[in-house]
């Protein structure tokens, strides 16, 4: 399109255009290896500034640059922000109507566009890739090109043709870009592409803005509720493993009075539009989604990333949470993770039809990510470990560093559960498991004659919350397996044996209790009239009882706030106190009855 002569440097396009004195990191060298006609895979984390290193030179080389980009949503998102920088900037996509169809391909023949996006399938249909090759080409940037490779978490098998862009468009140098790709898909990323000769340049995955947490699984909404009560401003993202799961989330939290939208693959074209849109137009919001929410979200001010289900990998995990906090700023992640996340996880992969060696690859990596999740050290050190990447301190922002696990050699607790797993006949699941070493009859017990077992009653001293932590990290360990339509626990005698047997000594992880809030304003009771204190006494009194026959903190069941209502208003039948605020329909249920017995007893 121009004289070489006459073209721009790189220093000078940073500076004009895109207004930075100096290239961050590995951007130089990206530039300047194509700037020298030579192939280059990027990785870079979310926010590192991938775009530059193919933008810049496809402004500096002599002819049009090419980006094979996903998602129309990010092609017009980059289209969009070139433009405001001046950049004769275009995408070629199905959405585009008739008119800016031939107002496109009129700019093409006249030279006006300095960088075209367009999709792999658009790209290599003959009659647009016959079209394109008239053109001098200056560069093919090939973006989120972790979706080429098979072992990719967004694999693409439209990708899988971009092997033929060195017959289509002959000395074009071509840049691969992804945040996330470990050693197995970077190489077969440069095997499917053709590029056994390309420099890579591996920037470090660390995200030192980012706070990576992981809970197990204790009261889902509230711990969801909890975390999304500190990021009020700006967006968060919710991710969920099935598309039934995000719509039920969104809708409780709309109930819970977010601006929360689902988002899924099984979303109308025109929903997937209304959700993005309000979205990236800087709303603070909740968007609740399964994967397909997925690349090009280049919104900034996303403060928290939650997953309530396990991600498949290491590799889908960190691409997830890198969507959080692309401006730099300090922003949190949260996973909560159960035994039965894993061991469905697992039970899937068995029954899954891949060959073999994909499974075991598949394999690799699902036990990678359990680790991931119960590991006692730096978890943003077991991370990183994924990716070949070694950090030689503790990172300080994750919370194992903030609030380090205490462990307790939990070699006989392994045994006790191994036991009742096996002496119920391996056909129940968690719950029963825990009911049976606490020593709690109920029907199914009795039915079964359980409370003749040697193992009935040999774990009272520990709660139920204490035992199911014992079973998911036996799960996690992969001693103990899930079964059946309805969730049983089966052992894995390979590994369950030698626990058994006292033949290997089990080091477990002490699950932490949050630390809760502490109330330093005026005591509720202090500001109520005296004839209310009496009876708000007493029902904190119901309270406590209950919460310890629970096990859960007192205000899980009603918050001070609505006990004292409940004492101001003193009701008197379940139709009264069901119109006080925080008393909804199944607390109601649960509660009801005593609430009012507790009243009436004030009364008499």
């Amino acid at each position: 399109m121009t004289d070489t002569a006459s073209l721009p440097t790189p220093e000078t396009i940073l500076k004009d255009v895109f207004g930075f004195n100096a290239f961050r990191g590995l951007q130089g060298e990206a530039v300047e290896t194509v700037m020298n006609g030579e192939d280059v895979m990027v990785l870079m984390p979310t926010g590192g500034g991938k775009s530059l290193c193919y933008q810049v030179p496809a402004l500096c080389r002599n002819g049009m640059g090419i980006v094979v980009s996903p998602l129309i949503a990010l092609m017009d998102d980059q289209v969009a922000g070139l433009r405001q920088l001046g950049v004769r900037a275009a995408a070629l996509h199905s959405e585009l109507e008739q008119q800016d169809k031939e107002q496109l391909h009129q700019d093409l023949r006249s030279g006006q566009v300095d960088i075209l996006y367009i999709s792999p399938e658009r790209l290599l249909q003959p009659a647009t890739s016959a079209f394109l090759a008239r053109y001098t080409i200056s560069l093919i940037a090939i973006d989120e090109a972790h979706c080429v490779s098979a072992w990719g978490h967004e694999f693409r098998p439209e990708y899988r043709g971009l092997a033929s862009l060195p017959e289509l468009f002959p000395n074009v140098p071509r840049m691969a870009l992804t945040a996330t790709a470990d050693p197995r898909t970077r190489d077969d990323l440069l095997n499917v592409l053709g590029m056994p000769n390309a420099k890579v340049l591996l920037a470090s995955f660390h995200r030192p803005n980012l706070f990576v947490e992981a809970q197990p699984k204790g009261g889902e909404t509230k711990q969801l509720l909890e975390t999304l009560d500190n990021h009020k401003h700006g967006a968060s993202i919710v991710y969920c493993g099935s598309r039934n799961k995000t719509e039920r989330v969104a809708k409780t939290l709309r109930d819970k009075g977010l601006t929360a939208l689902p988002f899924h693959a099984g979303l109308s074209p025109v929903e997937k539009r209304a959700a993005l849109h309000r979205f990236r137009s800087g709303e603070d919001m909740v968007i609740v989604a399964t994967i397909a929410f997925g690349m090009g979200i280049d919104r900034p001010d996303v403060r928290c990333v939650v997953h309530l289900d396990m991600p498949s990998s290491p590799e889908a995990y960190y691409q997830q949470i890198g969507r959080a906090g692309r401006d730099g700023e300090r922003s949190d992640t949260l996973l909560l993770y159960g035994g039965e996340d894993m061991a469905r996880a697992r039970h899937w992969l068995d029954q899954s039809s891949a060959p073999e060696q994909e499974k075991r690859i598949m394999q690799s990596r699902l036990e990678s990510m359990i680790a991931l999740t119960e590991t006692t050290g730096c978890r943003t050190r077991a991370l990183l470990s994924c990716f070949d990447e070694h950090m030689s301190e503790p990172c300080g922002h994750c919370d194992n560093c903030i609030d380090p696990v205490s462990t307790f050699d939990g070699t006989q607790a392994a045994q006790k559960v191994l036991s009742a797993i096996y002496r119920t006949e391996q056909r129940f699941g968690a719950i029963q498991i825990a009911n049976v070493l606490r020593g709690k009859l109920n029907e199914t017990i009795e039915r079964n004659a359980f409370n003749t077992l040697s193992v009935f009653g040999i774990g009272k001293d520990q709660s139920e919350a204490w035992w199911r932590a014992v079973i998911r990290q036996l799960i996690a360990r992969g001693a103990i397996h899930m079964h059946g339509e309805h969730g049983a626990l089966g052992l894995t005698t390979e590994i369950a044996r030698p626990i058994l047997r006292g033949e290997e000594r089990i080091l477990l992880r002490q699950d932490q209790k949050r630390a809760l809030g502490h109330n330093t304003s005026e005591p509720v009771i202090d500001t109520l009239p005296d004839h209310a204190r009496p009876v708000f006494s007493a029902l904190r009194q119901w309270r406590l009882a209950e919460a310890r026959e629970q096990e859960i903190p007192p205000y899980v069941i009603f918050h001070d706030t609505v006990l004292k209502e409940i004492a101001l208003a003193n009701p008197k039948d379940r139709l009264a106190l069901s119109q006080i605020k925080g008393v909804g329909g199944s607390k109601l249920e649960r509660y009801g009855a005593a609430v009012l017995a507790t009243l009436e007893e004030q009364a008499s």
